[in-house]
């Protein structure tokens, strides 16, 4: 009896989350019909990203890039410039991994088990994407003598990889929210938080002297292209593994055999 006793300060705050989290959840029809509505409206765009690629592996850089460049950075009020510089702050290491990290930790102690599974992949396939497509286009970051550089990064540019991991990650985490959880506050507040890092991200970079904008679109594009697979391997896995976790489960994959 002691031995119970003193296992209930341990489980029923796991208990208690879990309650929590199954109580925003909406049910699977909804689930599925916001997936495909997502999904849908990211397809949509990948077709760009290799005509875009296909010039940019020609042309070092486009007049373009440098007029919005010099726009953006004729910006000189303090706050913008504080908060361009706060945005592009979580994909900076080490925080590009102890974020991630720590939100998987979330999502597995709240009973998204399959959820956190498949966050790991998220925040790890779009960087992977990034590192093969920047070896094969080499193109140069912007230089000092073009636009005013705040830190001097050795990489290369093109596509912007704060793009691509705020997209395929924070992407799916936006995705998560939207298809799992019921309209509450607490969910509206994760959709602007997450639709907004990812929507500022790339004036950010652009701002900070580090990516030009061709650099930002492709990163948009290829990343879109990224959280496709990304959901596409989430929904193959979720009926196929962890069936059971405590929070929205799924009906396991059958298939029909003949005798």
């Amino acid at each position: 009896m002691a031995e119970q006793a003193s296992k209930k300060p341990i489980e029923n705050p796991k208990g208690a989350a879990q309650q929590a989290a199954k109580a925003e959840v909406t049910s699977r029809p909804v689930r599925d019909y916001r997936s495909f509505l997502f999904q849908l409206g990211l397809i949509a765009v990948i077709g760009a990203f290799v005509s875009l690629m296909a010039l940019v592996k020609t042309t070092p850089s486009f007049p373009i890039d440098l007029a919005i460049t010099h726009a953006l950075q004729s910006i000189t009020n303090p706050f913008f410039a504080w908060l361009m510089d706060a945005v592009s702050w979580f994909g900076f290491s080490p925080q590009s991994l102890i974020i991630p990290l720590l939100i998987v930790g979330i999502l597995y102690a709240f009973g998204f088990h399959w959820e956190a599974i498949a966050a790991i992949f998220a925040a790890l396939f779009p960087a992977l994407v990034n590192v093969i497509v920047k070896d094969y286009i080499r193109r140069p970051r912007p230089g000092i003598d073009l636009v005013h550089v705040f830190k001097v990064l050795n990489s290369y540019s093109f596509p912007s990889g704060h793009v691509m991991f705020y997209v395929g990650f924070f992407g799916f985490l936006w995705f998560l929210a939207y298809s799992l959880l019921k309209r509450s506050w607490i969910r509206t507040s994760l959709l602007i938080i997450l639709v907004a890092l990812i929507v500022l991200v790339g004036p950010s970079r652009v701002y900070l002297g580090q990516h030009w904008p061709s650099d930002v679109l492709g990163a948009y594009l290829l990343g879109s292209l990224c959280l496709v697979v990304e959901i596409m391997v989430y929904r193959w896995g979720k009926k196929r593994f962890f069936v059971r976790q405590p929070v929205a489960p799924e009906k396991p994959k059958t298939t029909n055999t003949s005798t």
